[in-house]
Parts: C-alpha cells; structure tokens; sequence
C-alpha cells in the first residue's frame, strides 16, 4: 500500500508490532543518576527489510506514565513520517514496569502484552550495549539493570494433556530451508527474516508435534502461549513462553537430552541460536497448522 506525499511520490505503508524496554542504561549521567532511556523496535517480518528503530532518554525524575505516553506519541508521529502505521500490539517484558506501561498504552490505544519474544529489541540493546554506550561518557562496565534473556527460576510445568499432541518427534531444519519459510502454507504461527549471510547448509534443531484431529485447536493455543525458546535441564526438554513461564515438553532419556543439548550449542554457535516448533496433523503433509521460528539469546554482558 502507498500513499501520496505531495510531491508527486509516494510514501509506501508499512506494518508491525512493536518491542519496547523503558528502563535504566549502564551510564552515569553529569548529575550522578543513571541513564533511563526508552528503546523501541518494531517486530521483524519478510515485508520490510528494515525495522523502525526510536529511542529517547528520560530524566531520572520522569520516569512516568505521563512522560512515557508523550514520548510514544513522539514516537508514533516519526515512524508515520517514515511511512509506518500505528503499530496495534506491542510487547514489552520488563515486569517491575508493567504499571506504568500498560497505562501509558492505554492512554494512546494501544493493546499491551508482556513477552519475551522480542527478538528485535535484544538484538537492538545488545548492538548499544556493545557498540554505543561503552565510547560515552558516563559508561559503566556490566549492566546496571537486569536484562531480559536472564535465567526463569519458576519451576517448570507439565504441558496441559490437551495440548500435548498424539505424538511428538526432536528434528532439524536447514537455514535454506527456513530462508523460504514466508513461501510455506502456515495457519497460525510466527516467522521473520532471518541473516542472509547463515550458511544455507547449518541445521536448525526443533520441535515437531502432530495430531490427527486436534492440529488447528492445538496451534491456536500455542499462539497465545508466545514461546521463546526450547532448552535442556538435565533430561527434560523445557520450553520458555511469554513473560517467565516454563513448561516440561517431555521428559528424555540421558542419551537424547545430551545429544539434542549439543544441537542447541550448535546452533547458538552456527546459525544464532534459531530454534523451531511444527505442528502439523501427520508427518507426511506439507502443510503446518502451526509453525514458530523460535531464537535462543545470549544474555548481554
């Protein structure tokens, strides 16, 4: 879609989600407080190359609703500048500031939800924290506030038997494969662009699930369910989901639980820690009900 801009071009309309973290920076400010900057980044996906990046710093003693929904109006105003639409979700996972957060989107109707899955954000802190922050001045070595890929310490539950599938297999994915993954027939999920300059040949490990009658019901829940990575703990596969949740996939025996950690090393080491989930109703159809590229970060240091 584009629209007219007056000079007889267009601008083209663009789309997404956003990601938003509004917390405290490893810098010390000339007054002594630290650094409180609000970071926003819209989600990745195959339409748009680039994503709009926007940041502001807050005064120490703003940090507030009121400061907060002017400064994502200011926002909002550049990227439609820039030819974005007014995003109509946007995640955020810092819980000690879902207070002020969630009113403040409220204030300018805009649905909230806390999720991890804000995979554009970490790689947006990650690139100030290595790249930006430690060349001013103020800088202090290690992170000031807790980030969000920190270790979940809930206990983990069992996936509800509902949602469990009839059967459910460990297997991988080729980086060339996922590359053509916006081409797949897919009916509830989430998929994103993911680096070009991956080796095609790099195998993804994941998680496939089926079942024959209950497919559709069961990807529907795991699209509200907002996963974020799978992991190993001792012989049990775990996955993360939403702002700290953590539920028991299945467990394994000591031979498959090391063999697939490895996999997950691999793949942090080779193809940027990407992960997956597939639920289709049998193994033999091309299809998915659901399909989730999923993505294991390394904590910012």
């Amino acid at each position: 879609m584009t629209i007219p801009t007056g000079n007889n071009s267009y601008l083209e309309i663009k789309s997404s989600d956003w990601e938003l973290d509004f917390y405290s920076r490893p810098i010390i400010e000339k007054d002594g407080k630290k650094r409180w900057e609000l970071i926003i980044s819209s989600t990745k996906n195959f339409n748009f190359k680039d994503p709009f990046y926007w940041s502001k710093v807050c005064p120490a003693n703003e940090v507030n609703s009121i400061w907060l929904t002017n400064a994502l109006k200011e926002a909002i105003k550049e990227a439609q500048n820039k030819g974005w639409q007014k995003p109509e979700k946007i995640r955020f996972w810092r819980s000690s500031m879902k207070s002020i957060i969630i009113k403040s989107l409220k204030n300018i109707e805009i649905e909230g939800l806390v999720s991890r899955r804000t995979y554009s954000l970490f790689e947006r802190i990650n690139f100030l924290e290595k790249e930006v922050y430690p060349h001013e001045l103020g800088y202090v070595k290690g992170v000031l506030a807790p980030t969000f890929t920190s270790a979940i310490v809930n206990d983990a539950k069992p996936l509800p038997e509902a949602v469990r599938g009839e059967s459910l297999t460990i297997a991988e994915i080729s980086i060339g494969e996922l590359k053509t993954a916006k081409n797949w027939p897919i009916q509830f999920g989430d998929i994103f662009p993911i680096e070009e300059s991956i080796d095609d040949n790099s195998l993804v490990p994941g998680l496939r699930l089926f079942s024959e009658n209950r497919a559709i019901a069961l990807a529907a829940w795991f699209s509200s369910l907002e996963p974020i990575k799978l992991e190993i703990d001792k012989n049990r596969l775990l996955l993360e989901a939403l702002e700290d949740d953590k539920w028991l996939v299945t467990d394994l025996t000591d031979k498959d639980a090391e063999v697939l950690n490895k996999k997950f090393k691999d793949s942090k080491t080779k193809s940027c820690g990407y992960q997956f989930i597939a639920i289709q109703s049998n193994p033999y159809i091309e299809e998915f009900a659901g399909f989730w590229m999923l993505k294991d970060i390394e904590l910012i240091t």
